[in-house]
This record gives C-alpha cells, structure tokens and sequence, in this order.
C-alpha cells in the first residue's frame, strides 16, 4: 500500500463524487504522468478501478429506478463485443498492449474530445437537437442501430484508452432520444452500462497482464471516502465551476501525454 496512490484515489473519487465524471479520464493520465507506470498498466488498473466504483453508482441508480434498461442493453449489445474483439486484438497482434508511445497519444486525443464534450455540451445540445427533430421518423427508426454503432465506437476507446463512458455516451443519448430521457435517466443509463462494458474490459487487462493489485487497493482506499466527501459537499460548489477546472485539466494532461 502507498499512501500517495491512495490519495490520487481520494482526490479522483472526490471529483466523480462531486460531478459525476473524471474516473477515467483522471485516473490513467495521473498514474502515467505523476507516479511513472506504464501506459498500458495505467488503463488496465484504471478500469478495475472505474468497474469497482461505477458498480457502487449503479447499484444506487438501479435502486432509484432511473436506468433505461433497454437502451442499456442496446449500448451493450454493442460496447461488449467490441471491447472483446478489441481485447483479443490486442492479445493476437500485440502482445496484449499497443506501443507505449501510440498509446498515450491515443490516450491524449480521448482526454481532448472528452474535456470538449464537458464544456460544449450545453451548447452543442441545442443544435443538435434541432437536428434530431429535423430528422423525424428517419432517426427514431433508426435509433436502436445507432445506439449499438455507438456503443461498439465507445467500447473500443474505452478498452483501449479506460476514456469515453461517460461524457461521449451522454451526448449521444441526449441526441437519439432527446423526449424519452431526461438528464436523471441519463446518468443512471450511463453509469449502469458503463459497469458491464469496464468490468469485461477490466477482466481482459488482467488476463493480458495489464494490472496491478496493489496499486488498485490503494487507489480503493483512498476513492471510497473521496466519492462520500464529494457527494456530500455538491449541493455546496459551483458544479460549472468545477467542470470548467475539470476540463483545463484534462487539456493539460492530454498535450503533457501527446508531447511526452
């Protein structure tokens, strides 16, 4: 156990308690970046990381009744196979990790759309769903191969990277189906299909040799205080705020991570 990986893990437990989002996208720049592990052990650890935490959301979501289990399973019928096929990519061509310089470019382009998705996501709404209305009866029939295209893109990325459950899957939610759920619904549709998809993943890194139990506990001890501190003190800070930070910060970690 190592005291400083545990408060990384309180410091990136606090923010995902706080606003919902930057498990991920924090989590493996911070552990490649600050403390010097490998890429591919970084995403690796990452995703047990976001499979343990996320099961604990889901689970207080699954009670609150807001997931679309329908859309869940849409996004899984897509997310699932992809990051299977992704994993046994990996494990066939290379040696069960990607290139430690391609991987962190990768890595730095999913913080970049993330963080862009964070701040326009207010704003390209509007567009968006105007387009979406525009498209009438052509969209809603084709709504369910969309929501597993979608699902299959995220699943890939997220196998790869351990980035893009939450922020991507959200716009594109609020896109298809702008009437049936509200921004509640979405959350908990998000969070719930993220558990499946990081959990397969997650399994996959550690049969490829991607994760480190240790590093992973210590991360634990520290995210779970961090998540109850930070759900507590939400309705006390200026969430916008903290999403505009959360996003600088995701900025800088990507341009550290491509120019390294």
């Amino acid at each position: 156990m190592d005291f400083a990986y545990s408060l990384a893990g309180a410091f990136v437990g606090f923010l995902v308690g706080l606003t919902g989002v930057g498990g991920g996208s924090l989590m493996a720049p911070i552990l490649i970046l600050l403390f010097g592990f490998s890429p591919a052990v970084a995403v690796g650890t990452d995703l047990w990381f976001a499979a343990i935490t996320k099961s604990v959301g889901g689970g207080i979501h699954h009670r609150l009744g807001s997931p679309d289990w329908k859309i869940v399973l849409r996004l899984a019928m897509g997310s699932l196979p992809a990051a299977v096929i992704t994993l046994a990519w990996l494990g066939l061509y290379h040696g069960g990790k990607l290139e430690s310089g391609f991987l962190m470019n990768l890595l730095g382009v999913a913080l970049l759309v993330t963080s862009g998705m964070m701040v326009a996501k207010t704003r390209i709404q509007a567009p968006l769903l105007h387009l979406r209305k525009q498209l009438g009866a052509k969209m809603r029939s084709r709504q369910i191969a969309a929501t597993i295209i979608g699902g299959a893109v995220v699943g890939s990325l997220v196998t790869l990277t351990s980035v893009g459950a939450g922020a991507l899957v959200a716009v594109m939610l609020t896109v298809l189906y702008p009437l049936r759920l509200g921004a509640k619904t979405i959350v908990g549709t998000d969070i719930v299909h993220a558990v499946p998809l990081t959990l397969v993943a997650a399994l996959g890194h550690s049969w490829l040799g991607n994760v480190d139990g240790w590093l992973l506990a210590s991360l634990l001890l520290g995210s779970i205080p961090g998540i109850v501190v930070g759900s507590l003190v939400t309705d006390r800070i200026n969430e916008n705020l903290v999403r505009y930070a959360l996003a600088v910060m995701l900025v800088v970690s990507a341009i550290k991570l491509i120019l390294s």
